[in-house]
């Protein structure tokens, strides 16, 4: 059997389908994970996935492309499956991709949908109202006939040792940005955490893409170790799982911080639902005010002056939250 799964969203959307992968990897011969270019990278460090197939689907991301019908057909030129569970965000429809994988010739087809699907779905499923987005995977992958193959917590292929980037010993990781910025903490509250986390004796080492440089030198300073730009992901899944904790918002690093099995003090900006999309299945603190006026609008930019959702935490509440889940682990 052939089997495709289908997760066109970002970087932390598809490590939290890896469960759900693993699952269908238990049972079919051969498992291709389509997904767009922002989670490509995270699809190839996940266990049970033979073939990634990218693709930019323009009813999803931030700037989505074009409809253009030389690229469908392409796509559907390159579709090879038996059977396809197509995996969403509670609040995404998946019959557009339902509808170019029948015209791929995909038999059966598995989906979270409230939409009537028409031909386009064999099994519609219901997710649960509450369920974090790593669970309803799991739960539409068994209702497809694919039981969970194991624990069920987040995973990747092993990282390689990154000693040689972040130097011997323990060290806390603090990853300020965020491709959306409601979602991030402001830099100057950033620079102060590590500050304070240097002052109470952690070593800090601040992680980055090479896009936010500006960004993490500011936050770094004097008191930390700045990777911006020096790691790709799978380096990045290295340097996350040497360090004993992960200060970060509601972002990839924080999932791939999960799948690497180090715990996590979550910045977590409410625009979406903290209970769908904290770190999942390892120790975490959750900060921010959760119920502030910005809860559940899924704002990409603040809509509220000040950001209190996450500006109120201060520096004393993350080290004070580095230091228990520390000890706690």
């Amino acid at each position: 059997m052939k089997a495709l799964v289908t997760r066109l969203d970002s970087f932390g959307d598809v490590l939290l389908a890896g469960p759900a992968v693993r699952a269908v990897a238990a049972r079919a011969d051969r498992v291709t994970l389509l997904c767009g270019p922002r989670g490509a990278p995270a699809a190839r460090l996940l266990p049970g996935v033979h073939d990634v197939l990218v693709w930019d689907a323009p009813w999803v991301g931030l700037t989505p492309p074009p409809v253009g019908r030389g690229e469908i057909e392409q796509l559907i030129d390159m579709i090879d499956a038996d059977t396809a569970l197509i995996l969403t965000s509670f609040h995404q429809s998946p019959l557009p991709t339902a509808l170019l994988l029948r015209l791929a010739g995909v038999a059966h087809m598995a989906a979270d949908s409230e939409d009537y699907p028409g031909s386009l779905l064999d099994v519609r499923h219901h997710r649960a109202p509450r369920a974090h987005e790593a669970e309803a995977a799991l739960h539409l992958a068994e209702a497809a006939g694919f039981p969970p193959a194991d624990d069920g917590r987040l995973r990747v292929l092993p990282p390689p040792c990154t000693t040689r980037l972040t130097g011997p010993g323990p060290y806390v990781v603090v990853h300020p940005g965020a491709a959306v910025p409601a979602r991030t903490w402001s830099p100057g509250r950033a620079a102060e955490a590590v500050r304070e986390l240097a002052a109470a004796g952690h070593r800090v080492v601040v992680t980055g893409g090479s896009g936010e440089r500006g960004l993490t030198a500011d936050v770094a300073g004097q008191h930390a170790l700045d990777l911006a730009g020096r790691t790709d992901a799978t380096e990045l899944a290295g340097v996350l799982a040497g360090a004993a904790a992960v200060v970060t918002g509601n972002t990839g690093p924080a999932h791939l911080a999960a799948a690497v099995g180090t715990p996590v003090v979550s910045l977590f900006a409410p625009v979406v639902p903290a209970e769908r999309w904290r770190p999942y299945g390892v120790p975490y603190v959750l900060l921010g005010d959760q119920d502030a006026p910005c809860a559940g609008t899924r704002a990409r930019t603040c809509p509220v002056p000040g950001h209190p959702c996450l500006d109120t935490v201060t520096a004393h509440d993350v080290v004070a939250a580095v230091d228990k889940i520390v000890g706690e682990t």
